[in-house]
């Protein structure tokens, strides 16, 4: 493997395991346990790795709800400021600003449809928008390690 895909390969299976031991990274990708941790160092220096998150089980928190609401403004000549009203309901995880009809795109996590609702009425009131809501009914699969150059790096 060259230098950048040896780099490519730690990303990879630190996106699939943030907790994976330098020494398991290592053997993963046939490097010393020093020269792993220096790259590790390397790659968050320059912002490639941008910190390390948990992985959530939501429906052992109560949220088994996952939908995407995709909002425009009620007027397109006021103010594009949706994303800094909004940021204060926890219930978004996530705000897109999106190419098309829509402006954004927000994923949202909640206990129910009647939380749904509730959230639903906020958004609107709260950011003057018009929308249209898309409920989840199964993940497959997400946040899966990036396709890098074609090929999944490192066996993945």
């Amino acid at each position: 493997m060259n230098v950048e895909d040896l780099d490519l390969a730690i990303v990879a299976a630190l996106t699939a395991d943030g907790r994976m031991s330098f020494t398991d990274l290592a053997a993963r990708v046939g490097l010393s346990t020093s020269a792993v941790h220096q790259r590790v160092k390397r790659l968050e220096e320059r912002g490639v790795i941008a910190g390390y998150t948990a992985k959530i089980n939501y429906e052992a928190l109560g949220l088994p709800l996952t939908a995407f609401i995709a909002i425009r403004p009620i007027d397109p000549a006021a103010p594009d400021d949706a994303p800094q009203r909004l940021s204060g309901l926890s219930e978004i995880e996530s705000c897109h600003s999106v190419a098309g009809e829509d402006y954004y795109l927000l994923k949202v996590r909640v206990s129910g449809p009647a939380a749904l609702e509730d959230l639903l009425a906020k958004v609107r009131s709260v950011a003057g928008v018009t929308h249209r809501t898309t409920i989840v009914l199964s993940t497959p699969y997400e946040g899966r390690a990036p396709l890098l150059r074609g090929d999944r790096v490192a066996g993945w």
